[in-house]
Parts: C-alpha cells; sequence; structure tokens
C-alpha cells in the first residue's frame, strides 16, 4: 500500500509567511530506508510517477541517510541509490550507521557497536558466511568484510553528505543541536543527535528535516518534520514532497510481505 498523506498548516498563516522551496523545484526527501530494498524500490517508482505527473520542475530527492543495517538487503539498496543517481538528481546524507559501517573494517570497538545495532544483516548482504559472523574473532570478521564489501562501495559511502539546503528547509540525518549556528555543526551531532534537539520547541531559523528517530507517523513540529517511520520493522518508509509552501508525504507500505501502490489521502 502507498499512501499519500495531507500535511495541513496553521489556519490563517499567510501563504508569503510559511516555509517554500525555490520557485520551479520540487524535493523529495526520504526517510531511513535501513536495507529494505523492497520498499525502497517501490518509493522510487511512486516518486517518478509522482514526479512525471506534478509537471516540469527542476526535481531533488535527498536520502536522508541510514541507507545500510537492521532490513536484510543494505547491499541492494547501496546499489539502487548508485543507480537511481544515473538517471536523476539524488543526494544522500551519511546517517549513523553509514558511519558505523565504515569505521568498522579497522576499529574492533566499532565493529563490535556495529554488529550489535543491524551490522550482521549488512555484512551478510554482500555474502559474508554466516559460519564467519559467528566467530569471536573481529579481526576474522573484519578481514572477511574487506574481502566482500567492495572498496567501490565504501568509497561511495564516504561521499555521502552532512547537510543540504534548499529554500527555507535544511536536511540532515539527525537533527542539530539548537545552541550551535548552522555554519558550525559538528558532524556528530547532525548524524547522531537526538536531544536537545528532539524536544527544543524554539524556531531554528529553516525548518529541519530529518530522520534517526523514529516515530509511528511523519512528525511535524514546526521547526522540524522527522520522516524516519521505522521502515526496517514497521514497514513503512516515508517520503515528505516539497514544492512551493505546500508539504505532502508518500508512504510506501509492506502488508502480508506484499509491497503495493495506491493512494489513500488523510486529512
Amino acid at each position: 500500500m502507498l499512501r499519500f498523506i495531507r500535511s495541513l498548516f496553521a489556519p490563517g498563516t499567510p501563504e508569503q509567511d510559511l516555509p517554500a522551496v525555490p520557485p520551479g523545484q520540487r524535493v523529495y526527501a526520504i526517510g531511513d530506508v535501513h536495507g529494505r530494498l523492497d520498499l525502497f524500490e517501490v518509493m522510487v517508482a511512486a516518486i517518478e510517477e509522482d514526479d512525471e505527473a506534478g509537471g516540469v520542475a527542476d526535481t531533488t530527492v535527498i536520502l536522508l541517510g541510514d541507507l545500510v543495517d537492521r532490513g536484510p538487503d543494505s547491499a541492494g539498496v547501496l546499489r539502487a541509490a548508485r543507480e537511481w543517481q544515473q538517471q536523476r538528481k539524488v543526494r544522500i546524507l551519511a546517517g549513523n550507521h553509514e558511519e558505523m559501517f565504515l569505521n568498522s573494517f579497522d576499529n574492533a570497538e566499532m565493529l563490535r557497536h556495529f554488529l550489535r545495532h543491524g551490522g550482521k544483516q549488512t555484512i551478510l548482504s554482500f555474502g559474508v558466511p554466516r559460519r564467519i559472523l559467528a566467530s569471536t574473532d573481529l579481526a576474522e570478521i573484519q578481514e572477511a568484510m574487506r574481502s566482500h564489501v567492495p572498496q567501490a562501495d565504501r568509497d561511495y559511502m564516504a561521499t555521502f553528505e552532512d547537510m543540504i539546503r534548499i529554500g527555507d528547509y535544511v536536511f540532515v540525518h539527525a537533527g542539530i543541536d539548537p545552541a550551535v549556528p548552522l555554519a558550525e555543526q559538528r558532524r556528530s551531532d547532525l548524524r547522531w543527535i537526538r536531544e536537545p534537539f528532539l524536544s527544543h520547541a524554539e524556531a531554528h531559523g529553516p525548518v529541519i528535516v530529518h530522520g534517526h528517530t523514529i516515530s509511528e507517523e511523519p512528525e511535524d513540529r514546526g521547526n522540524r518534520i522527522g520522516i524516519d517511520t521505522g521502515a526496517y520493522g514497521s514497514g513503512r518508509l516515508t517520503a515528505l514532497v516539497l514544492e512551493g509552501t505546500r508539504r505532502r508525504y508518500i508512504e510506501a507500505v509492506a502488508v502480508e510481505g506484499k509491497v503495493g501502490a495506491a493512494p489513500r489521502a488523510i486529512g
């Protein structure tokens, strides 16, 4: 099932005071995929269909990071993302799980942490044998990772961005430190922060669009919009669509093992 969710602004707000992307632009921001290639493929098709139906625009797709870990096919998601970039403008943010993955090749303690937070599924998706993952020898696991995970994929993840700004919106993986100017944000906060960002009620200037923290539905708090709906566990992958001052959502959903596409208006 694919759901299109209507986002309502505060009644009576003048349109000129609403956050907007520049005229002629359309933005699709996709939350944490976490190895769910099935949902990602449906989302790609839905966005292509939606963009074509919306007419000519300067369209940008932004993946908010955490393409890997927890779900069953991180290798496939990376491959699909790269192929999509060859067809249209797709920009990708680095999440904390990409950071853990890349650092785990040479850092045994990071590998231990990575394996506890979905890394096993990622490594298996690249063809590392299960018997090696059962080993307590971290060096053996690292050697297997180096031989099975293509250097091209590691280099690809290393190119992911930390922050993207379009119009009145800033896109990051996890959030920002509200006490620090945007230009001075620490990479660790952009990829890992929860508090005090999530509970901060005052304006940040631009609206912050982020993933990282799971919610059942997209969270539009005015100063931030969270769109990580826990795809790896919930079977729901969410995209925010921005055009002018309008906001709407596209949600790819797996129901009883099947992923389909059907519009559904809410609100």
